[in-house]
């Protein structure tokens, strides 16, 4: 089982306008953390940003870890095959 295989990069979409195109605020450094929206111009942080996305990103959280759970459960079964005293549903 590799981790690799669970890796995933979710999109973060503007809750604006859908769009999913950001450029970061420049100049002032302490500003870097501002992103800004490129179809609406929406100027947003990136943990707002990230709190508008909560419901998208928990959702790929529930998928891996279905993925996760299933990958194990084929793991042990082929482990543990052949034998008269573990069983798994």
């Amino acid at each position: 089982m590799s981790p690799e295989k669970y890796n995933r990069s979710i999109e973060l979409l503007c809750p604006t306008c859908g769009t999913s195109s950001f450029s970061q605020s420049t100049g002032n450094p302490e500003a870097a953390e501002e992103m800004i929206c490129a179809s609406c111009g929406l100027e947003i942080s990136r943990e707002n940003l990230i709190k508008a996305n909560r419901e998208n990103i928990d959702e790929h959280v529930k998928e891996i870890g279905r993925e996760v759970t299933g990958d194990i459960k084929r793991e042990l079964a082929k482990a543990f095959r052949g034998s008269k005293f573990i069983k798994f549903k």
